[in-house]
């Protein structure tokens, strides 16, 4: 899988960035992604995820994780399949802030918040969803499954 890092917080350090790496690779075997899937992460503070939910969700405050699947398809569109073509699943944006803000809340390490959330976006990007309870339900399990097969408990 190709992962593309942007970090316009200059914040996050080479080996949080392989953490992710690592962890979203090995969720893309388990979830049996191709191996050419293409994403794009990017690490912002507050004040910019804030105006991205504000602008995309009519949430006008920050949030943890945003992610933007790119391989839904919207009444009308068509679907654009051919062979050679790499496969992108989208982008994944992650408050850096709220990562840390999350990690002291909820007692447990940076690294672990970020994984969380760097898998969490992965998911959603696979059509995983927490609109109702079922949904939820099956989501977290799965990111918990995953992470703990990965090594990252709670």
């Amino acid at each position: 899988m190709l992962i593309d890092f942007q970090d316009e917080t200059n914040a996050v350090s080479d080996e949080h960035r392989a953490l992710v790496e690592k962890l979203l690779t090995f969720a893309g075997k388990e979830e049996k992604t191709a191996a050419e899937a293409e994403i794009s992460i990017s690490f912002v503070d507050n004040e910019q995820i804030q105006v991205i939910n504000r602008d995309y969700r009519d949430k006008d405050k920050p949030t943890d994780v945003i992610s933007f699947a790119m391989q839904e398809m919207e009444d009308e569109e068509l679907e654009i399949v051919g062979e050679g073509l790499p496969v992108v699943l989208g982008d994944i944006i992650i408050s850096i802030d709220k990562a840390k803000e999350q990690a002291e809340e909820y007692n447990h390490s940076f690294e672990r918040e970020l994984a969380f959330l760097a898998l969490h976006g992965f998911l959603h990007l696979l059509g995983y969803d927490h609109m109702n309870a079922e949904d939820e339900k099956e989501m977290f399990q799965r990111q918990d499954e995953i992470l703990g097969a990965f090594g990252i408990e709670r």
